[in-house]
């Protein structure tokens, strides 16, 4: 057992020529288990809430954050609220609503708190410890562009969209329609890993990401049984799978290993 885890355009093929360096934006400033330090920046990026789709689309990128954060679907960077609200966090984005006007960051903090957009409070405090850290994190099953070519043991979601419907409908309602679909699929209390984690890799791409490193499930209430970790497991494949706690502010990290016992005599 383990219990612990030792950046622009809006075009998706520039964004890939960004790679996240050491010394990137996404600052450090707390340990496990304490508050973010609000950072106050002269320049952020803008972004406009969809309640429609329970997320952030990106409409002003600045620094190289982006190289690791939101996902990219027709040239279009949209932000899930776990990332929406670290970014704001750190003071690198600016949220407004479709009049234009700034959402204050106690509003996404409620929603957050809420459950609402297939999060919860625990699941963005894991979130904002492993980013912390410098791990790249996503949505599990969600890919990070639909140019990603990877091969990856689990089957991504994927808005595939055909050539009839691509000149019938309008390419802005279409994409979030489909994320809508996408995200409303995802359930707080289902059985599955929450999120695709990967360590930290200044030449990290959206594009061909690779396989996650592990894949991460965080536990309501009680730890998992037995038996809901064989069936998490199977879901991974040949990822390894960490099973996350949160605690009274503390962050616990733990996996499983088969041992076999010896027979006696």
């Amino acid at each position: 057992m383990d219990d612990g885890i030792p950046g622009c355009s809006t075009r998706e093929d520039s964004d890939e020529e960004v790679f996240l360096q050491n010394a990137s934006d996404e600052e450090h400033h707390f340990s496990a288990g304490s508050m973010l330090k609000l950072q106050f920046r002269s320049v952020k990026s803008k972004a406009s809430w969809k309640d429609d789709i329970g997320m952030a689309e990106v409409i002003e990128k600045k620094g190289k954050l982006w190289v690791t954060t939101g996902i990219i679907r027709e040239g279009r960077t949209y932000c899930s609220i776990e990332e929406t609200l670290y970014l704001m966090e750190l003071g690198a984005l600016n949220v407004v609503d479709n009049c234009d006007i700034c959402i204050p960051l106690t509003d996404i903090y409620r929603r957050a708190a809420g459950w609402e957009d297939g999060c919860c409070w625990e699941l963005f405090e894991v979130y904002k410890h492993l980013k912390s850290l410098g791990y790249i994190v996503g949505r599990h099953g969600v890919s990070w562009s639909m140019k990603d070519t990877s091969k990856t043991v689990h089957k991504p979601v994927a808005l595939e969209v055909t050539e009839e419907n691509n000149q019938s409908v309008d390419m802005g309602s279409r994409d979030e329609k489909c994320l809508n679909e996408l995200f409303s699929e995802m359930h707080i209390n289902e059985l599955r890993p929450d999120f695709d984690v990967y360590l930290p890799n200044n030449k990290f791409r959206k594009t061909s990401s690779g396989d996650p490193s592990f894949l991460l499930h965080l536990s309501r209430g009680l730890p998992p049984s037995r038996a809901e970790i064989e069936v998490l497991e199977k879901q991974c494949g040949e990822i390894p799978l960490k099973i996350s706690v949160v605690e009274d502010g503390r962050i616990s990290f733990f996996s499983f290993d088969k041992v076999e016992l010896p027979v006696l005599p």
